[in-house]
């Protein structure tokens, strides 16, 4: 390990025209006084939601235990099988029809971090509950630029109600600050990439750089000369890495505005949006990453669809609707499509955890330090049951958690009390969460 007398500060950026570049954990930040320690990077956060239920017999494994055998929907994540934790048989009550009918899809995910029953209503008096992954922003955001990053795939911007007396918020969002302040996901990975390397500068201008296809580190090239001539070579290779991790990013979204450009009377879709759904998945998940590898935020959600999805997935050669396709009648044929999407959403999570499983991070990968949550807030789509949840958890949150079993729940605990642990392993400690009644073991 390279060390100096005076370590590089953690929050160390590398400042050009329009843009701002924060640096990756190096052996340089680690301080004099512990020479020969081993690097302490942060842990991670992080919260996935896949929508309208999920096909239980092919996602729940036989087994309990650490030698269970992979299902269907799990196989895209069998190569992280050690670095997995499948977790079946929780419940998210609050999301139960009780006096309420209609509206199934806005309750459940309304309350899917939060386990708190939404305020039935169309207007702008919405109440829900602070999500799981606010409770963790406000610890883990003290330190870095954003408290939260908070991504989605599907236009959200659809206003007033969307089912059953429930405004549309309810399925815009899951992650609620409080029980009055849903945030907005943000689909567009330009937009996404401003937020974390731009500095503030006209719109108009970065717009302008982009479109000549000027990257954001060519104003940085001395900076980034003079500090890799002061740090060790193992620190040199992991920036060049990164550099060409966040040219990479910067290029495909230029390759996107420029494509958009050129056939805007053929495309129409707004500026930096891939017009291939998983390319559009893929540049998401590689911001998320960068994210994370470089400190501005350690806390990201992320809404792979939202909640009456109407979208089709002919790429696992599934024309109807996710939603439509949901309600299968018990039809094998339809049982067969909605399982064909729920295990295409787990091959576009494979990429994320290939990405933070092959990023160095101190003493580990990133994924080594990170805690991610994926699941939806229902079992049986069919049934709108939000019982039997799926749950996959990512990560060994900085060796807090030791993944690798599937953990079979008493059935119909509360998900709340998995939420609880989940935010333990990431040094987040809360008393209870919505209708929390203790902690799930994991």
């Amino acid at each position: 390990m390279f060390v100096t007398k005076t370590a590089l500060p953690r929050r160390t950026v590398l400042r050009g025209i329009g843009a701002t570049v924060a640096l990756p954990f190096l052996d340089a930040m680690v301080p004099a006084v512990r020479a020969g320690a081993a690097a302490l990077p942060a842990k991670r956060f992080g919260a996935i939601y896949m929508p309208n239920g999920m096909i239980v017999k092919d996602f729940v494994p036989a087994e309990a235990g650490r030698n269970y055998t992979i299902t269907p929907i799990l196989k895209p994540l069998e190569k992280f099988r050690n670095q997995m934790t499948v977790v079946t048989g929780l419940a998210n009550k609050p999301g139960d029809p009780l006096d309420a009918g209609s509206g199934p899809h806005s309750r459940v995910s309304g309350c899917w971090l939060n386990g708190v029953r939404v305020k039935r209503t169309e207007n702008a008096d919405l109440s829900a509950g602070r999500t799981a992954d606010q409770f963790a922003a406000e610890v883990l955001g003290k330190e870095t630029p954003l408290r939260s990053l908070e991504l989605a795939l599907e236009p959200n911007f659809v206003v007033g109600g969307c089912e059953g007396g429930y405004s549309c918020t309810y399925i815009n969002t899951f992650s609620w600050a409080a029980a009055n302040r849903p945030l907005p996901m943000e689909t567009n990975p330009a937009v996404v990439f401003e937020r974390l390397f731009g500095d503030g500068g006209p719109g108009a201008a970065r717009m302008a750089g982009l479109r000549r296809d000027r990257s954001i580190l060519d104003s940085l090239t001395g900076d980034l000369a003079r500090l890799q001539k002061s740090v060790g070579p193992s620190d040199r290779l992991t920036m060049d890495e990164y550099l060409d991790a966040v040219r990479d990013v910067e290029r495909r979204i230029q390759a996107t505005g420029a494509r958009a450009a050129s056939a805007a009377e053929t495309i129409e879709k707004p500026f930096g949006i891939p017009a291939v759904f998983e390319d559009h998945s893929n540049l998401m998940f590689d911001l998320m990453a960068l994210a994370y590898r470089t400190d501005m935020t350690r806390v990201v959600s992320f809404q792979l669809a939202r909640e009456l999805s109407l979208r089709s997935y002919p790429e696992v050669g599934v024309s109807e609707a996710h939603h439509d396709i949901s309600h299968h009648g018990n039809r094998a044929e339809n049982i067969e499509k909605k399982s064909k999407i729920d295990t295409y959403h787990m091959k576009l999570i494979s990429h994320l955890a290939e990405k933070l499983a092959n990023t160095p991070d101190g003493d580990g990968s990133l994924l080594d330090h990170s805690m991610i949550l994926v699941g939806g807030s229902m079992g049986d789509g069919n049934m709108h049951s939000p019982h039997n949840l799926p749950v996959v958890l990512l990560g060994g949150a900085g060796g807090a958690h030791k993944p690798g079993a599937h953990v079979r729940a008493t059935f119909d605990d509360p998900f709340m009390n998995l939420c609880l642990t989940v935010l333990d392993k990431v040094d987040v400690h809360l008393d209870s969460l919505g209708d929390s009644t203790g902690r799930q073991e994991i």
